[in-house]
């Protein structure tokens, strides 16, 4: 298993400049319903926030891994 490698937030911020608004919007979507699935008690908002991954998951399916071309 490997260990991810801390990015600076510069870089960060400018990788995320470069995906179009609706992925940037799923991206920050789908990390919120993931940070507050561990949060709840309640099943039938815990479906709403599955609900939401899953679309956040749909609309980051539609865009290719790499932008910039087919290599």
């Amino acid at each position: 298993m490997t260990t991810p490698t801390p990015i600076p937030d510069a870089v960060a911020d400018f990788k995320a400049r470069q995906f179009p608004p609706a992925v940037r919007d799923a991206v920050l979507a789908r990390a919120d319903a993931e940070r507050n699935l561990t949060l709840l008690l309640d099943t039938a908002t815990r479906e709403d926030v599955l609900a939401d991954i899953a679309w956040a998951d749909k609309q980051l399916a539609t865009v290719p891994q790499r932008l910039g071309g087919d290599r």
